[in-house]
């Protein structure tokens, strides 16, 4: 079993660039001895045989194929109703200054 001991929780702290408290150094140093002691015991478990999940919702591909429906209107049938086009293209205010 890995116990981390102070020393390991202060050469984490400086490694992740962190300075912490005396008080924040014993709670960290319990909370990841409990998260290694966790991680050892998922290393025991028997994973021969299983085969390897990207997900497991069970959902399939959602996309759909892209294809072109006519509604009914012409493109500059639409564009009437914009307040401002351009080239066949509907004119906003420019967004990035």
């Amino acid at each position: 079993m890995a116990n981390l001991t102070r020393d390991d929780v202060l050469d984490l702290a400086r490694l992740a660039r962190l300075e912490l408290t005396e008080e924040e150094l014993e709670t960290y140093s319990h909370e990841l001895t409990k998260i290694l002691h966790y991680v050892e015991q998922l290393q025991e478990v028997d994973v021969s045989g299983l085969e390897p999940t990207s997900q497991v919702t069970g959902l399939t591909n959602v996309f759909r194929k892209d294809e072109v429906v006519d509604y009914g209107y012409a493109p500059k049938e639409l564009l009437k109703n914009v307040p401002e086009v351009k080239d066949d293209y509907i004119k906003v205010k420019r967004m990035l200054g």
